[in-house]
């Protein structure tokens, strides 16, 4: 029993356990992977901050996030993210993350699309990397708890307050209810959800996102799947922003530019998918900038390519395609980071908390996570009240169903669906939509979802069985898939990260949120007016 317990082990997480251990509390993380495999190292290009350099301004940055979150941004969280933005790198700088410094040992600062000026801070090509060891070693140092290789299954849910979780040991196969206080959801995004067509790790299937959907929590603009530009083409491997940043080209095969590099990621996304659509190839082109400014700026992004592609980035054109990569909706929260369930809260990229609207800005993921991770530790009330230590009826449930595994015959090969659903969300429900593409991958997902009953583990071993996780995060892929696409469905417009070719225009009426919520079992779909 804790007095908070954390799921996912990310930027968003260990922000948050450091503020709360440091204010006295017993603080548990639980993930089904290690620290150093959550989703924030992928974040490379920088974190978006105003240091007083460079003619910038804090208006400057709420005014860029504005515009990209496009009429769906919560000014109020917007105005917060960005005001704090100075304080969280001093904070993250005193823990010790490692800064790129310029030639007056300042922090340096690039500029990335979307911005109007050099504001994201970074550690060369490796900043959320960077970023999540020194949090990791800061929260090992402090001695917090870490319970790793552990899935979350469910919340556990009495008297409409969220009393804990229900939880996998992967190690066992055991199931198990960690019991808490406060629960904190900080599972990360969605994206795993486009599987084989994601630059995200293979540990971003939605699991918490879903198991607050299902035990009563509202989601929020789930449509608006953002897809990077540049990912190494055919192995979906993130190039990080910073290549088009410091200067990078990107061109066809004549070697023509034909975008503005530094526009918002939709608008260059789109551009270049259409060009594939055309059949034609599209490359990253950073020659010009010297072997010796790549190593510099971008080691990782070099050591990449040649490894999974034999290419040199400072002799050789790189081929890309778009990937999906951020996902802007997730757990709908309040300003203080609550859901609608009593004693549960969300942070990170599993939530909406409204800065980000419809379009991420580059370089606000990581101010997002580590300001609203920080901002909940330093601010979150616990009650007094004692934990009542008993067996809760979710646990059993969990419990029997997990037993149930061992035991039934499968009648399907679950990985074979879970190959076709990366390939049709990728297709139908990615930069391009419209009515009848996405109808196509309803169906799909429908059937798959009827399919249930006939999937189990052909694994029966109860030690490290993968397989029965890679089932249970499948279950929660494809019940993730319906809400995208139904909310899609839903929004019959283009804006932001969200574009149908049927409905290339922005509408005033649908300047409003999508809510996603479970009613008597039934996905159920509303507009909200922005907050």
């Amino acid at each position: 029993m804790y007095d908070v317990l954390i799921i996912g082990n990310g930027g968003a997480g260990l922000s948050s356990a450091i503020s709360l251990h440091n204010r006295g509390f017993d603080v548990a993380i639980v993930s089904k992977t290690n620290a150093t495999a959550s989703q924030t190292s992928q974040a490379q290009g920088g974190i978006n901050a105003v240091l007083g350099k460079n003619d910038d301004t804090v208006a400057n940055h709420i005014n860029d996030t504005l515009k990209s979150a496009n009429k769906l941004g919560n000014e109020k969280s917007i105005f917060f993210m960005c005001e704090e933005a100075s304080s969280t790198i001093k904070w993250l700088d005193t823990l010790g993350v490692p800064f790129s410094r310029d030639e007056n040992s300042n922090i340096a600062q690039r500029q990335m699309g979307g911005a109007s000026n050099k504001r994201a801070c970074y550690s060369a090509d490796y900043t959320g990397l960077k970023i999540l060891h020194t949090l990791f070693d800061t929260a090992l140092a402090l001695g917090i708890t870490f319970i790793d290789d552990t899935m979350l299954l469910n919340l556990i849910v009495e008297d409409e307050e969220v009393k804990g979780i229900t939880a996998l040991d992967i190690k066992t196969s055991e199931v198990k209810q960690i019991l808490s206080k406060a629960t904190i959801v900080a599972s990360g995004g969605y994206g795993g959800v486009y599987h084989n067509y994601s630059t995200n790790s293979s540990a971003t299937t939605s699991d918490g996102i879903i198991a607050s959907f299902n035990a009563g929590v509202e989601l929020e603009n789930m449509e608006f799947v953002q897809f990077h530009p540049t990912a190494l083409k055919d192995k979906f491997i993130l190039i990080s922003e910073s290549a088009r940043g410091e200067g990078g080209y990107l061109v066809t095969s004549d070697e023509k530019r034909f975008v503005d590099e530094l526009l918002p990621r939709d608008i260059v996304a789109r551009e270049i998918y259409t060009k594939l659509l055309n059949r034609q190839e599209v490359f990253l082109d950073i020659r010009h900038l010297g072997l010796e400014k790549i190593m510099h700026l971008m080691p990782q992004e070099y050591k990449l390519c040649e490894q999974f592609t034999g290419l040199k980035m400072d002799k050789d054109l790189i081929p890309i395609t778009p990937a999906s990569h951020y996902t802007m909706g997730g757990i709908k929260v309040k300003d203080d980071s609550s859901t609608n369930i009593k004693s549960l809260y969300a942070i990170g990229e599993c939530s909406s908390n409204g800065v980000h609207g419809a379009n991420r800005l580059g370089g606000n993921s990581l101010l997002e996570i580590i300001t609203f991770g920080k901002s909940l530790g330093d601010t979150l009330c616990i009650s007094d009240n004692p934990i009542i230590s008993k067996v809760y009826e979710q646990f059993t449930s969990d419990e029997n169903s997990i037993s149930n595994e061992f035991t039934k015959e499968s009648k399907n090969d679950f990985y074979k669906l879970r190959e076709n659903l990366g390939k049709i969300m990728y297709e139908n429900v990615g930069l391009f939509k419209n009515d009848e593409k996405l109808n196509e991958a309803l169906n799909t997902v429908l059937e798959y979802k009827n399919e249930f009953k006939n999937l189990s583990t052909t694994d029966k071993s109860k030690v490290y069985n993968t397989n029965l996780k890679e089932l249970l995060e499948f279950k929660n892929m494809i019940v993730c898939a319906e809400i995208i696409i139904s909310s899609a469905l839903n929004r019959t417009e283009s804006r932001g990260a969200h574009y149908r070719s049927d409905f290339p225009d922005s509408k005033v009426e649908f300047e409003q949120n999508t809510i996603s919520s479970k009613i008597n079992d039934v996905l159920n779909i509303r507009l909200e007016d922005v907050k």
